[in-house]
């Protein structure tokens, strides 16, 4: 069956048009909107209460660093336990995928729930290092990637037109969960016990994505994804291989930025208070500035977007971060850099999906989260060994290897939209002529 004289699909890239579409490719195309706007609360209640907890490391960073609470702990392994959240995360992709592929998503999104609560509330009652390592290191980093990861493929299926803006919302929603519990975990440590404040945030964050599981629903019956948990054959493309190693060098930009703000306010003279408060407008910054760059991205292109503001971040942590040596100059570059230094996180799924289609996407969007394991895993040990203790600028070493980061990423995305939109024109050519 064929529909004659559709002039607009949606389902090709914004510049490319098709004269005609079968009756099931039809049926492909994102809706752009209806039950969509609930999966987007979904993915926003998801990102605020994994990523948004996960953003409040840098006040338990602090403290541990601060307080003799694990006399066998060094600095350098409270904060490989803050990479470990993040490395395992995307080192349990290829499971994530796998068991959506067989189960769907609701599946290893409830196995995720019960691992990163049972983490919180297990890491309460750790007494030595390793202890620690395990709960709130291992089992919480599991545990938001098998809640996570299964969600971030679900808004491209339907969104096509707003795509990015959809992926910025819900991206919003980690900028505004760290705000809560940065402040919220302060205030516990300060009033109550670090015991009860990881059991709050367990317990907290296990009800809310809980709630989002239920509600949240994927179109894969539809679109039917190559749902391959490791495809190597995606690394043959030039394109693809671009896309990694931008997420891949940035990350290290990204991880030392959420992670050593707070410690940096402290190695400047501020107060734990204000060291907080610049954590919690870190991301304000992100809850604002995220649906800000979506909307940017579905204007301007998705590629062009993430390059730019890629470029954005070098330029803020050297025009700012660098000379900063005030409680104002630290707060204005929090709440700037909030909206743009997690540009990876916003953009992969767009910018993937422009690279390989929806039907490769969950297959890319695996083989960029294992992309980003290393850094994710040592970018803050990195950070915290560039550290010069009691010099005067204690963090210089690490801002500029931050800032130089997100330097070169931003050439590896320049690359691809150079590509890309080269290839882009060629195809509209070749449709131009038949």
């Amino acid at each position: 069956m064929r529909t004659e004289g559709l002039q607009q699909p949606r389902d090709v890239s914004d510049t490319i048009l098709t004269r005609e579409l079968s009756f099931e490719e039809i049926q492909e195309l994102p809706p752009d909107g209806g039950y969509g706007w609930v999966c987007v609360a979904c993915c926003f209640t998801i990102n605020a209460f994994t990523w948004g907890v996960l953003s409040s490391y840098g006040v338990y960073l602090a403290y541990y660093l601060q307080n003799n609470i694990f006399p066998d702990g060094t600095s350098f392994d409270f904060a490989l336990i803050g990479g470990l959240n993040f490395s395992m995360a995307m080192i349990v992709s290829p499971l994530a995928t796998a068991l959506t592929r067989r189960y769907g998503v609701h599946l290893p999104m409830a196995l995720g729930i019960l691992c990163q609560t049972s983490g919180f509330i297990s890491a309460s009652f750790a007494r030595l290092i390793w202890q620690l390592y395990l709960s709130q290191g291992v089992l919480v980093g599991f545990g938001i990637g098998l809640t996570w990861i299964p969600s971030i493929a679900v808004l491209p299926q339907w969104f096509q037109k707003r795509r990015s803006m959809a992926n910025g919302i819900c991206s919003a929603g980690s900028g505004i969960g760290g705000l809560m519990f940065s402040f919220a975990v302060r205030a516990i440590l300060s009033n109550v016990s670090l015991a009860w404040a990881l059991r709050i945030c367990g317990l907290v964050s296990g009800f809310m994505n809980i709630l989002a599981t239920f509600a949240i629903r994927s179109r894969n019956h539809i679109v039917q994804p190559r749902l391959h948990p490791f495809d190597v054959r995606l690394f043959r493309r030039y394109e693809v291989l671009l896309a990694l190693a931008w997420g891949f060098v940035s990350m290290f930009g990204y991880v030392i930025l959420l992670f050593s703000l707070s410690d940096f306010a402290r190695s400047i003279g501020l107060g734990s208070g204000q060291a907080a408060a610049i954590t919690a407008l870190l991301n304000l910054g992100t809850a604002i500035g995220r649906p800000v760059v979506g909307v940017m991205s579905d204007k301007f292109g998705r590629i062009e977007t993430a390059g730019s503001v890629t470029f954005l971040c070098f330029v803020s942590v050297f025009a700012i971060w660098v000379p900063a040596t005030s409680y104002g100059a630290t707060i204005c570059f929090a709440i700037i850099n909030g909206g743009i230094l997690g540009v990876f996180w916003m953009t992969i799924a767009p910018v993937s999906a422009e690279v390989v289609g929806l039907k490769e996407l969950p297959s890319m969007l695996s083989l960029a989260w294992m992309m980003v394991v290393l850094p994710c895993t040592f970018s803050e040990v990195i950070a915290l060994k560039l550290r010069r203790v009691n010099a005067s600028r204690e963090f210089l070493y690490a801002q500029i290897f931050c800032g130089l980061a997100y330097l070169v990423a931003s050439f590896f995305a320049f690359e691809l939209w150079r590509v890309h939109r080269k290839k882009t024109h060629a195809r509209l050519l070749d449709r131009r002529g038949d």
